[in-house]
């Protein structure tokens, strides 16, 4: 599939600066440029590249300012990063889908599998699932009973969706995600610990995906909600009893436990940890790394274990980085203390 710059940019309302005719039928980053390829340039770190770079397209910023000519065509948008990401999007779109029924998967004569779904072969799907129009179950899935999956939904193999969860339309599920699992809820007894049944469910709003091997637990009672609009990395912990805002976003390893509530346009570094109970106000923004241990304001910038104001964790380690002379400059003091107490 090929199409010109000037197509292009039409699509993305760029402007062009070169040959409104070159031709383009394959993505490549920008140090891999080739010829057919169309990359972009939205870190600044990579602009050297634009120079010798064969792509014969890129997306480059509107304020970015060239110091030579470069061989490329350029398509000038506001946005480069968002730009390609509306592109791949539209690229992914046209690839053909899966379609059809497995003879091979089993399917509960009781569930209900709207049209254009595609289920491959081992998939399960259990006892009065139901599954939304064009929705599609890799190989190797699991949906156990009572579970509710909307409209053009992607759930990919070795996906585990447990009994009675509630799966909106659009949302991704990648390899190993587990949804609905038991929360982690033991009471202590002289014996040992009493397993406290988790009689809840998982509720997942629209548009949500969620990474490869992540687990979003159920709730002890009622259920842990998953916004619409969130994106998890992979490996994510959400406990029981949890909520994600709409719209927040967690990298890689970020943990929450139970009854954690995340407000809306959260961000969440890798590996965050979030203690129990506690509430994250909208617009918070928690660094890699950061221990949270108590509510939050919102728009506030927290990093550090246990986490605290961005500024004054920076004002803090500036003086941790000195304590070595510190700690030398007061051993001296002490010394000179101690002479003038001796009288010598």
């Amino acid at each position: 599939m090929e199409f010109i710059a000037k197509q292009i940019a039409d699509l993305i309302g760029g402007r062009i600066e070169g040959d409104e005719n070159a031709v383009v039928n394959s993505f490549a980053k920008i140090e891999e440029g080739h010829e057919g390829a169309i990359s972009f340039l939205s870190n600044p770190k990579y602009t050297h590249y634009v120079y010798d770079t064969q792509s014969s397209v890129v997306l480059i910023g509107n304020d970015v300012v060239l110091e030579r000519p470069v061989k490329a065509t350029l398509i000038r948008v506001a946005n480069a990063y968002e730009s390609v990401a509306k592109l791949l999007q539209m690229y992914q779109s046209m690839q053909p889908k899966p379609t059809g029924i497995s003879s091979m998967a089993f399917i509960d004569s009781s569930a209900t599998i709207s049209e254009n779904c595609y289920v491959g072969a081992f998939a399960y799907i259990g006892k009065n699932v139901s599954i939304g129009k064009g929705s599609i179950v890799y190989p190797h899935a699991v949906i156990m009973d009572g579970t509710v999956i909307g409209d053009e939904c992607t759930i990919y193999p070795n996906v585990s969706i447990y009994h009675h969860c509630k799966i909106g339309n659009r949302v991704t599920l990648h390899s190993g995600a587990v949804i609905g699992a038991d929360g982690f809820g033991f009471a202590p007894t002289a014996e040992g610990y009493s397993k406290i049944p988790q009689i809840g469910n998982v509720v997942i709003d629209d548009d949500v995906e969620i990474g490869a091997n992540t687990c979003v637990d159920r709730s002890t009672m009622g259920s842990t909600r998953v916004g619409k609009g969130v994106k998890l990395d992979n490996l994510v912990q959400v406990a029981h009893n949890c909520e994600v805002g709409a719209n927040t976003v967690m990298s890689a390893q970020a943990g929450m436990a139970g009854s954690t509530k995340i407000g809306e346009w959260c961000m969440a570094g890798g590996q965050a940890g979030f203690s129990g109970h506690i509430k994250v106000a909208d617009k918070s923004f928690i660094g890699a790394q950061c221990g949270v241990i108590g509510n939050t304001k919102s728009g506030e910038q927290l990093i550090g274990s246990p986490a605290m104001d961005a500024k004054e964790y920076f004002r803090a380690f500036a003086v941790y980085r000195r304590l070595p002379d510190i700690y030398k400059q007061i051993g001296q003091m002490q010394k000179e203390i101690e002479k003038l107490k001796s009288g010598e």
